[in-house]
C-alpha cells in the first residue's frame, strides 16, 4: 500500500487537477440543482424503460419492452420506435439501465412526482461520467505533453458549457457516457499498442488494459450504436503504433472486442436474438447528401462554439500552428486531431445524430493542449504563458457569470 501512495501518484500536479475537477463538479451540481426540479419527459421515459427491464419486464428500447406506462407510450413515437420496428435506432438497453440504476437502488424515490430526489438520482451516473472523463483527459494530456498540457486540457474541459450541460443533463440527452467510452477506447488502444514492445508475454501482461479497452468499447457502442466506428479506429491506431507486432495487436484487439460484445449482450440480459434484431434496426447511416448542405457545416460550427470561447479562440491558432510548424506535427498531436476530424465529418453526415459534434470536443481539448504545450517550449514562453492563462481565466470567469444567471 505504501508503494501506491507515492509523490509520483499523489503530488502537486494531482492536487491541482483535483481542485479543477472539484470546481467542475461544483458547477455541475449547481446546474443539476436548478434542473432537477423540472424533470423532462425524455428523462422519465429513459428511467422508466430501464426500471422495468431491471424488474424483468422486457428489454428496454426493443419490442420486448411493453410500453404500458403513459410516459413510455407518449414518448416512444418521438424517438422513432414505431417507424423502426419497435426498436430504439440509436441506443442499446445499456443506455436505459445506466440511467435507471441509481433510482432502482434508492427506496422510495421511484415516483415521478418526487422530482427533487428522483431528478438527482437520474443524473448521478452522468455526473460520475463527466468527472472521470475529465480525470482521464488530464491523465492522457499530461502523459503526452507534460504538466502544462494536462492543466490546459483540464481547464478547457472544466469550464466548457457543452461539457457541463451534458454532465448535468441540462436540456440535452446524456452523451457524456458515450464520450468517455470513445475517449477511453482510442487512448487505451494507443497505450496498449505502445506496451507491445516490452520484452514479456504481452497478451497476458496487458489484461488490465484489455479489460479497460473492452469496457470502453462497450460503453461507447452501448450508449450510441453509431460509435461502432470506434472499433476500427482503435485497431487502426494499434496497427500504426506497433506495425511489427500485428499478431499480438490482433489478439488484444479481438479479446477486447469479445469482452465488449459480452457486456453488450449482458445489457440485453443475454437474449442474443434481441441483440441481433436490435443491431439490424440500428441507425448507422451517413446521409451523403448532407455534405452538400451548407446548414450542416453551420451546425458543426454552432456546436463547437457551445464548447466555450476559449476553444473558439485557441482552436484556430492550434490548427494554423499545426499546419505551419513542422515540429508540432507528430503522432501525439495528430492522433486526437484525426479522431476529432472523423467525428466532425460524421456529425456533418448524420445531422440526425448531433452527438458526434460533442464527442469530438474532448479530443479537440487534447489537441489544443498539445500545441500550446509545444509553443511553451519556444523562446516566447513567458508571453505565451501569459496569453494562455489569461484566455483560460477569462473563459472560466465568463462561464461562472453565465452560471450565476441560471434560474431553475
Amino acid at each position: 500500500m505504501s508503494r501506491f501512495f507515492t509523490r509520483e501518484r499523489f503530488g502537486r500536479p494531482q492536487f491541482l487537477a483535483g481542485l479543477l475537477l472539484l470546481a467542475f463538479l461544483a458547477q455541475c451540481l449547481w446546474l443539476t440543482a436548478h434542473s432537477a426540479r423540472h424533470t423532462q419527459t425524455a428523462d422519465v421515459f429513459r428511467v422508466d424503460e430501464g426500471l422495468r427491464q431491471w424488474r424483468g419486464v422486457g428489454i428496454a428500447g426493443t419490442t420486448h419492452q411493453p410500453l404500458d406506462s403513459e410516459v413510455s407510450s407518449e414518448y416512444a413515437p418521438l424517438v422513432g420506435f414505431e417507424a423502426n420496428g419497435g426498436f430504439d435506432p440509436n441506443h442499446s438497453p445499456m443506455w436505459y439501465l445506466i440511467a435507471s440504476a441509481p433510482v432502482l437502488v434508492w427506496p422510495g424515490s421511484q415516483q415521478p412526482d418526487d422530482s427533487q430526489y428522483w431528478g438527482w438520482l437520474a443524473r448521478a451516473p452522468y455526473l460520475f461520467f463527466g468527472t472521470v472523463l475529465g480525470a482521464s483527459l488530464w491523465y492522457v494530456a499530461r502523459r503526452l505533453y507534460g504538466n502544462a498540457g494536462g492543466y490546459i486540457a483540464l481547464a478547457l474541459y472544466c469550464f466548457s458549457p457543452a461539457i457541463l450541460r451534458s454532465a448535468s443533463m441540462w436540456d440535452v440527452e446524456p452523451e457524456i457516457g458515450a464520450a468517455w467510452g470513445a475517449f477511453g477506447a482510442v487512448f487505451t488502444a494507443i497505450a496498449v499498442a505502445h506496451t507491445l514492445y516490452a520484452p514479456r508475454e504481452v497478451v497476458l501482461w496487458n489484461w488490465r488494459r484489455i479489460v479497460l479497452l473492452g469496457l470502453s468499447l462497450a460503453l461507447a457502442v452501448g450508449s450510441q450504436f453509431s460509435l461502432i466506428v470506434v472499433v476500427p479506429l482503435a485497431l487502426g491506431f494499434m496497427l500504426y503504433v506497433a506495425p511489427t507486432r500485428r499478431a499480438a495487436t490482433m489478439a488484444i484487439w479481438g479479446a477486447a472486442c469479445l469482452l465488449a460484445f459480452m457486456l453488450l449482450l449482458a445489457s440485453y440480459f443475454f437474449h442474443p436474438g434481441v441483440l441481433l434484431a436490435s443491431m439490424r434496426h440500428a441507425d448507422y447511416g451517413v446521409r451523403l447528401h448532407a455534405f452538400s448542405m451548407g446548414g450542416a457545416y453551420l451546425a458543426a460550427l454552432t456546436h463547437l462554439s457551445e464548447s466555450g470561447p476559449a476553444l473558439e479562440i485557441a482552436l484556430p491558432v492550434a490548427l494554423i500552428t499545426f499546419a505551419l510548424w513542422r515540429r508540432a506535427r507528430y503522432f501525439g498531436n495528430a492522433a486526437p486531431l484525426i479522431v476529432a476530424a472523423v467525428f466532425l465529418l460524421l456529425g456533418v453526415g448524420t445531422p440526425h445524430l448531433p452527438a458526434f459534434y460533442f464527442l469530438a470536443v474532448p479530443f479537440l481539448f487534447v489537441f489544443v493542449a498539445g500545441i500550446m504545450a509545444d509553443l511553451l517550449e519556444t523562446p516566447y514562453r513567458n508571453v505565451l504563458l501569459a496569453c494562455i492563462w489569461g484566455l483560460l481565466a477569462a473563459s472560466a470567469i465568463w462561464n461562472l457569470i453565465q452560471l450565476a444567471a441560471v434560474r431553475g
